[in-house]
């Protein structure tokens, strides 16, 4: 990969037909863009933006995120873990990942803000100290996860059994305790 472009912005394209050129791109800025269905495989993404995008069902084989922030984007179905693990590093606000996997990733520290993330995998995955504010994770897979000293106050319609997962120094809510124990199949009342 020889190509490299730097502080660009790429402003309502769509690389659905023709995807983005595989090439590295630093401090770029995607801002309404459409890459549904589109193939990042092997394009390296370092300090980008991403705001207000389309990245449904891209293909992600290789792709590398080394601190990319995700903004109002809708990223339905996408296998983070295909992405190239090497720094892989990236932050999530008003974001809707339904259905995306996270499978066996190191995401320690990660940002994940007012995003919906339904029936996503994060099984395996190491979430220690990150931070789920206000996210909606109904059906959402914690196995063998860690999430040790990670901040789910916030966060909703978790099922996380406490058995098979690491949540040393977690931090839930009193409301969210019943995420904890949906296992038992018990009736939790005020």
């Amino acid at each position: 990969m020889s190509e490299y472009t730097a502080d660009q912005t790429f402003e309502k394209a769509s690389f659905t037909i023709r995807s983005l050129p595989k090439a590295e791109y630093e401090n770029c800025k995607f801002i309404n863009c459409d890459f549904s269905s589109s193939d990042l495989s092997g394009v390296k993404f370092l300090d980008c933006q991403f705001i207000s995008c389309n990245l449904s069902l891209t293909g992600l084989t290789k792709t590398s995120f080394i601190d990319a922030d995700f903004q109002d984007c809708k990223m339905l179905g996408l296998r983070f873990d295909n992405c190239n693990d090497f720094g892989l590093a990236f932050s999530f606000t008003n974001c809707k990942l339904d259905h995306s996997s996270f499978y066996k990733l190191k995401l320690k520290k990660t940002n994940f803000k007012n995003s919906q993330l339904h029936e996503v995998d994060f099984s395996e995955c190491d979430l220690s100290s990150a931070i789920l504010y206000n996210c909606d994770l109904l059906n959402a897979t914690f196995d063998r996860t860690i999430l040790e000293k990670a901040d789910f106050k916030t966060a909703y319609n978790y099922s996380i059994d406490p058995d098979n997962n690491r949540i040393k120094k977690a931090r839930f809510s009193k409301s969210g305790l019943a995420g904890l124990l949906h296992k038992y199949d018990i009736l939790i009342s005020e």
